[in-house]
Formats: structure tokens, C-alpha cells, sequence
């Protein structure tokens, strides 16, 4: 089957900035309870920090970035003994506070601790990269009974949004669609699936990497890297595998790169669906109008919705009809259900999102394509950087140069 090109022209460049950003990133720790096949971060360093080091990172966002969410990330956030400090610190400053964790230690009653202290999300990082001792597997398909447990915990809490994180290579590329219909079971307990493109240094075979004009080895941070595979992921390569299973996906919001306008390093899906079949997916206007309408109203861009809002899919597909194609097709679909069971009445419509980001990307002269209006920003030493780089900056003071193997001049 040949999947339809993505076009960036045909979606709506997220408005999101440097200083006006839906997410910003909070490290907390740089321990965790994993080992992470081409983890970057070094969990043998730095450890906790403390909470005035918290406020402070928290303070810089406040100055320098508004947002809407913060993720609360490491290492893993929950091993930090004042997690639900910090949780609350985070949503007394006015942020939703995202928990972003391999699950490992989160049991039904610290999940109630971290919801009265005003959690509004967590994201769970599950996949075959892992070495899980709550789940001994090789295949995606089956990592899908530990997800359920996690879905089935938050949908017991009530009120708590949930996403997981799934690192794709080439190696485990085919096992999207397992995913996607576990996904598809779930709308009303799975509220985001964000698929994550591998990356390491090594895989840019062609450059040389400096720091501080002295050359270095830039894949020091990566241990255990069989992972990778030969070829190069981009995202339309996580799209075609998503229309194996769902041939009626269709992005509606993207972010570009920095160097490449035409790279979709943010790539946003909204399904309308409910526990029987997929109706549709929202179209551009739909994210426009939503992302404009949190804005002006709210005076920040919109990220992570909360599942009472996610369950009104059908008066969404009802209303931004009037305007969107997408949500157009969906509401016809929708009726079409009716028509051949009323009793479809009956059964309520969800939205979730199905994401996808392209790490950074190597331009044939040496230049970065980053995520242009990243929403991983974090900080450190008072100032901002991407978090998928900061290790760069921790051990050379800067960030890490490319130059073509091909220019370099032997003396």
C-alpha cells in the first residue's frame, strides 16, 4: 500500500514559541529506576534536586516562557521523595502539572497523593527499549497488558489525562499498528500515543562532532544502542505504519523544523472514535480554532485537555463542522452509524491523539534541524535549552558542532 505523502502546507503550524509554548520541561532528577536502551541522560550524576533548585527552574519559565503544562521529567520523576511536593508546587504556580514516568513506582495510592496535589497528567514511557522487570518482552503486542494496567489505574482515579511514549526504530517499526488497535480499544482511557523517533549521534556516520573546537566522541552518553537499526526514521515513515491499521489517519497540526521548513518534527493526529470504530479526524481549522480560542480566553496555547473535555467528541464534531473538513466527514460518518443503529445513540464519542516527534535531523553541511517552538525547553543554570541536548551542554559547557567528514582537512 502506498500512503499519501504529508504535506505541511495542508496542516496548521502549531503558533507555539520559544517564549509562548504549550509545554515546558522540568528535570527533577537525573535518577531513575530503568536502564533505557540510548538513554542520554547520566543517572550516576547530579541526582534530586532540591526544591529550591525546583522554584527557581520554575521561575525561569515564569519570567521567560509562558505555558500551559509543565512536564515533570528526569531521570524518572516518581523515585524523587518529594514528588508530590513538587507536583503541587507546580500547580499552586498556575501550570498543569504532566508527570512524565516509566511507571515502575507509581501504586494507586501515590497516584491519589499526586491527584490531590493537583496532578492533570501522566505519560508513561513503555516499549522494547526498556529492560522492565514488570515486563519481561520482546514485542510491543505484548507490553500492551502492562499499558492496560496503567490506562485502567488513572481511569479508576477519575479526572487524570493519560498518554504513553513508544520509541520507535526501525527494529520495532512494524509493531506500530499493535499499538494503535491496542489504542483503539481504549479512547475512553487512552487519551494520547506519542510515537518518538530514535536518535543517536552514531547514526550520523557522515560528520565529525566538536566541542569547544576540540573533537570529540559525541555517542559517549549512549550504551546499548543495537536499538537503532540501519535506516533513518522520518515521520512519514511512522505514518505509513499508523495507516496499516487506520487508512483514514490524518495529521492536523504540525511544528517544523529550524532549518527545514518542510520537516515535521511535531506531528499531531485527533481521532474521533468511539470504542467500536474511528468516525474521523479533526482537520486544521479544528486545531486552529481550539489553539485561538485557548489564547485569547486563557491567555496561553493549549496542551493536554482533560479527559471530561476529551469525552465531548461528539458535540465537537457537531459544532467545528460548520468550519473543518475534517470534523465535517466525521460528523457524516457519524450519522451514517445511526442510520443503519440508532442505538448508536447511545454510545459516547472520543477524542485522542495519536502524535509523533522527529528528533533532531542532521542538514548535509552540519546544521541541527531542531523542533522549531520546541516544547521540551527545560533549564538549566538559569538558562533555556533543548532537553534532548542538554547532556551536551552539562559535559562541554556548549553544544556539541557537526561538521562533514568530507570537508575536514588533514594537515
Amino acid at each position: 500500500m502506498t500512503s499519501k505523502k504529508l504535506n505541511p502546507q495542508n496542516y496548521f503550524r502549531l503558533p507555539w514559541s520559544l517564549t509562548d509554548n504549550g509545554i515546558s520541561w522540568l528535570e527533577v532528577t537525573t535518577k531513575c529506576n530503568l536502564a533505557c536502551k540510548g538513554c542520554y541522560r547520566d543517572p550516576r550524576k547530579e541526582g534530586h534536586k532540591s526544591m529550591t533548585e525546583i522554584f527557581n527552574d520554575l521561575m525561569v519559565f515564569k519570567t521567560q516562557r509562558k505555558s500551559d503544562c509543565i512536564s515533570i521529567a528526569g531521570g524518572d520523576p516518581l523515585v524523587h521523595p518529594k514528588i508530590v511536593e513538587i507536583v503541587g508546587m507546580v500547580h499552586k504556580l498556575g501550570w498543569k502539572p504532566i508527570v512524565n514516568t516509566n511507571g515502575l513506582a507509581l501504586t494507586p495510592s501515590l497516584l491519589h497523593e499526586l491527584k490531590e496535589a493537583g496532578v492533570a497528567g501522566f505519560t508513561f514511557h513503555i516499549d522494547t527499549t526498556q529492560k522492565r522487570k514488570d515486563s519481561l518482552v520482546s514485542k510491543e503486542i505484548d507490553h500492551n497488558p502492562l499499558r492496560q494496567k496503567f490506562a485502567e489505574m488513572l481511569f479508576k482515579e477519575g479526572g487524570v489525562a493519560c498518554s504513553f511514549n513508544q520509541t520507535v526504530s526501525e527494529k520495532n517499526l512494524s509493531q506500530i499498528p499493535d499499538t494503535i488497535e491496542w489504542a483503539q480499544r481504549n479512547p475512553d482511557k487512552v487519551h494520547t500515543i506519542v510515537f518518538i523517533i530514535y536518535r543517536e549521534p552514531s547514526m550520523a556516520s557522515d560528520f565529525a562532532f566538536y566541542a569547544n573546537g576540540q573533537m570529540i566522541e559525541a555517542d559517549e552518553f549512549y550504551n546499548d544502542t543495537d536499538f537503532r537499526g540501519e535506516k533513518i526514521l522520518k515521520t512519514q515513515d511512522i505514518v505509513d505504519q499508523i495507516r496499516r491499521r487506520d487508512p483514514l489517519y490524518e495529521p492536523c497540526g504540525y511544528l517544523n523544523g529550524t532549518i527545514d521548513p518542510e520537516s515535521m518534527k511535531w506531528t499531531l493526529a485527533l481521532r474521533f472514535a468511539t470504542k467500536k470504530q474511528t468516525l474521523g479526524f479533526a482537520g486544521a481549522n479544528f486545531m486552529k480554532s481550539v489553539q485561538y480560542f485557548s489564547h485569547l480566553f486563557r491567555n496561553r496555547w493549549l496542551s493536554y485537555s482533560s479527559p471530561k473535555i476529551l469525552r465531548a467528541g461528539r458535540l465537537s464534531m457537531l459544532f467545528f463542522s460548520l468550519f473543518d473538513k475534517g470534523c465535517r466527514k466525521a460528523f457524516k460518518q457519524y450519522l451514517k452509524s445511526l442510520l443503519k443503529n440508532p442505538r448508536h445513540i447511545f454510545h459516547r464519542v472520543y477524542i485522542q491523539t495519536f502524535a509523533i516527534i522527529q528528533p533532531i535531523d542532521f542538514i548535509w553541511d552540519g546544521q541541527m534541524n531542531m523542533c522549531d517552538g520546541c516544547p521540551d525547553m527545560t533549564v538549566y543554570k538559569g538558562q533555556l535549552y533543548w532537553s534532548c541536548r542538554l547532556e551536551e551542554v552539562k559535559e562541554h559547557g556548549t553544544f556539541v558542532t557537526a561538521v562533514p567528514k568530507s570537508k575536514m582537512t588533514s594537515f
